[in-house]
């Protein structure tokens, strides 16, 4: 059985990619209406998906559940201990005829969900472990692309902030040439929602070779990127209509980022916070007063 405390939900989305098309099918089926899966005979949920009843086991043993029972038994429990339905008119997708209020309603609550399902589901003995690697690490990569690459500028800045040598690249063929130059000991974090973006891939690969720590930020663990991380850490955000979800995810990305920094920092107490400090001195001059007034 798979770990009680992970939200089904979650782990299907996070493992949809390696689905067969037919197990996608019934994976569809199971995140659009999970109330209904959990009352439904396996003959039936088959013949919804236009599939197998051993499509289906295949399914449920593919995302960690012995069969179906077990996996009705879960979808049940958790809609019993999440009140099934509340809430249920706002994760659906944005649609046409949805008024302004409801858009901003449903997006606020798929950027909350994203937040809360991503620190319920982090492994903390990944997370620790790339906390101590990033402590030790005499230098840091950092490679994202797109709205990924903002959060590998966030995690750059924080750690430059509290005095750790980092680097973010947006340009991916600064990513390849730095990632080439990193040794044992380095570490290089590649952040990447679908785990497919090439040339982030490409960078966590070589930086793999030159001997560095590699860590894959990515919302799917079996995906291109997480293969190559020697830690992984996985958020839980949805992609939907109009790309609402790419805020959702650059939410998750970084509850995940801040994680990593809080450690790293707490880790390193003393200097980091002379660091903070230093920094914070050095910047607050260039605030305007409430008087208009440097």
């Amino acid at each position: 059985m798979p770990d009680s405390t992970l939200d089904t939900s979650v782990r299907i989305r996070a493992l949809l990619p390696s689905l067969a098309p037919a197990e996608r099918r019934v994976a569809d089926r199971v995140l659009t209406d999970p109330a209904a899966v959990s009352a439904s005979t396996i003959s039936a949920l088959a013949n919804e998906c236009g599939t197998s009843e051993t499509t289906v086991i295949r399914f449920c043993r593919a995302v960690g559940f012995t069969g179906y029972p077990a996996l009705r038994l879960a979808l049940a429990a958790e809609g019993g201990r999440n009140g099934l339905g509340d809430g249920r008119d706002l994760a659906g997708d944005i649609v046409a005829d949805d008024d302004l209020d409801k858009v901003v309603a449903k997006i606020a609550f798929a950027d909350a969900r994203a937040v809360d399902e991503t620190a319920q589901q982090l492994d903390l003995r990944e997370l620790h472990a790339v906390i101590e690697a990033l402590v030790a690490a005499p230098r840091v990569d950092v490679y994202g692309v797109g709205a990924s690459g903002f959060v590998a500028q966030d995690l750059q800045q924080k750690l430059h902030r509290i005095g750790r040598v980092s680097f973010a690249w947006a340009d991916p063929h600064m990513a390849l040439t730095s990632a080439a130059l990193l040794t044992e000991g380095d570490v290089a974090v590649a952040i990447s929602h679908s785990g497919a973006t090439q040339d982030t891939i490409d960078a966590l690969e070589i930086a793999r070779l030159s001997g560095a720590t590699t860590v894959a930020v990515t919302n799917f663990p079996r995906s291109p990127l997480a293969v190559l991380g020697d830690h992984v850490l996985t958020t839980a955000a949805r992609e939907t209509t109009f790309r609402s979800g790419a805020t959702a995810s650059r939410l998750a990305q970084l509850t995940v980022i801040d994680c990593v920094f809080v450690g790293v920092a707490q880790r390193t107490y003393e200097s980091s916070q002379r660091a903070l400090e230093l920094t914070h001195a050095a910047v607050s001059s260039r605030r305007v007063d409430r008087k208009g007034t440097r």
